[in-house]
């Protein structure tokens, strides 16, 4: 039987590069390639974790009837005792989803698509710094990212754009045709025009689908947004009532509203769309999810996650040919991926920098924190530079060392670890844990830092901060 010391490095890279780092306790996968993609079968998409989070339409009532008080910006309705009750049930319903978001990646035996399920969740990212988004953050992970993770794309495409907290976090239900019957009535009843809101558009070409040298225009960002006009939340009324059948039972919280859409054709990438309702936006979301275009942006992401801030090209057109053969079918790519070379080279060439995210859960997972309920992981990723559900644009967080290796957040990092090496304490041992945290890829001048040091606790802090840690 192979010893941490001696294992095959190729296992490192499976807990660490494609996983979330060892668990402490857990056995090493003896076949790294088949442990990956066995996991494609046994990923369970609500874990118990998730369990007791309050779902889409819940939240959604909850955001409503915030609303119906006066939302967030109405300090006399802020003092009145209800506007509290309901402001702090959103509060404690987003403290649930974070807590299911950490126990779910902490304790999960699926580390690989827990990984995915983060990566696509910033694929599609919102941000609660828009307050309407704070009741929805959890639920959209939940419903809308969770269950399709290795379905078609095009799928899990479909779900993100039609969630609410898409819907609002993009100014959506703003959005207005304007030659749509609610904007002539509106010019009607008081001559004020409503006009297009392009937001949700834009970032659909932009990040979602082709990226932004995926070959599109103004022109075509302004017929997405007449072909998207209708798309919309729930009215309060409709969110409001318990247990209400949602109009789209795969998309709880959506509506489309027909006045709001702009009648006719749209042309988009050279291609017209005569669909009159919801399907003209449908199509053209079809047929972006699945072009070369979207391919090869996505492959591109998905290989600079996993494998290198330049990832090589022969691996993204691998993943490309993947993508488009199986018409996006997302199993198809990830298999592609854990079976590429390209994939399992050695560090510490091509290894990638831990984010904030990946190196606290590989530090808990790895030492045994996670079952120490004195921390309070979502605050320490506030202090670390990212925190949960909040990148500071609809790109999401970014992905490269240069976004996360700069000295003031490696300074923050080593005060983190020795935090977490105080709560550890003294009884775990670090010289012990390294070859099994870093299984064939320790150094051995780590291994002589980590045996030379003063205290248990210094030894721990050492090892969480070495460059084999660091990295994944």
């Amino acid at each position: 039987m192979n010893t941490p010391r001696n294992v095959d490095p190729h296992v490192a890279i499976a807990i660490n590069r494609f996983g979330l780092g060892a668990a402490a306790g857990a056995a090493l996968p003896a076949d790294p390639r088949r442990w990956l993609l066995r996991q494609l079968d046994t990923y369970e998409a609500l874990p118990p974790a998730w369990a007791a989070t309050p779902g889409t339409l819940q939240s959604l009532r909850a955001q409503a009837q915030l609303q119906a008080l006066g939302g967030e910006g109405n300090e006399a309705a802020a003092r009145t005792a209800e506007h509290k009750r309901v402001r702090d049930r959103i509060r404690e319903g987003h403290a649930v989803d974070v807590r299911a978001r950490f126990a779910s990646a902490l304790d999960t035996s699926t580390p690989f698509i827990e990984r995915l399920v983060h990566f696509w969740a910033n694929h599609f990212a919102v941000s609660v710094e828009k307050p309407a988004v704070e009741a929805l953050a959890g639920a959209f992970e939940r419903d809308a990212i969770r269950p399709h993770v290795l379905g078609r794309f095009e799928d899990l495409l479909v779900a993100a754009e039609r969630h609410p907290a898409m819907l609002l976090y993009l100014d959506q239900p703003q959005s207005a045709g304007p030659d749509s019957l609610a904007a002539r009535r509106a010019a009607r009843r008081d001559g004020r025009a409503r006009g297009l809101n392009e937001n949700l558009a834009r970032e659909i070409l932009e990040l979602h689908t082709l990226g932004v040298r995926g070959g599109y225009d103004q022109d075509d960002v302004t017929e997405l947004a007449r072909a998207l006009t209708g798309w919309s939340v729930v009215t309060a009324g409709a969110a409001g009532q318990a247990g209400a059948a949602p109009t789209w039972p795969d998309a709880p919280g959506f509506v489309f509203r027909a006045v709001l859409h702009e009648p006719g054709s749209r042309r988009v990438l050279g291609r017209d769309y005569p669909q009159a309702d919801e399907g003209q936006a449908l199509a053209i979301l079809h047929d972006l999810a699945t072009s070369e275009a979207t391919a090869r942006y996505l492959a591109g992401k998905l290989a600079r996650h996993f494998v290198s801030d330049t990832p090589p090209r022969a691996l993204v057109d691998r993943l490309v040919g993947a993508f488009l053969r199986s018409g996006g079918q997302l199993t198809d790519v990830y298999r592609a991926l854990v079976e590429s070379p390209e994939a399992w080279a050695p560090a510490p060439a091509p290894a990638k920098f831990k984010t904030p995210w990946d190196w606290l859960l590989s530090a808990m997972r790895g030492t045994g924190l996670a079952e120490r309920s004195a921390l309070q992981p979502d605050r320490l990723l506030v202090q670390l530079g990212q925190p949960v559900w909040r990148p500071g644009s609809p790109a999401g967080f970014e992905d490269t060392a240069a976004a996360w290796a700069a000295p003031d957040a490696l300074m923050r990092r080593v005060e983190m670890a020795q935090r977490l090496a105080r709560h550890a304490g003294a009884d775990v041992d670090a010289r012990a844990l390294g070859p099994v945290l870093l299984p064939g890829v320790l150094s051995q001048a780590t291994a002589d830092e980590v045996a030379r040091a003063e205290s248990p606790t210094s030894a721990l802090a050492l090892l969480l901060m070495s460059p084999e840690f660091m990295r994944r």
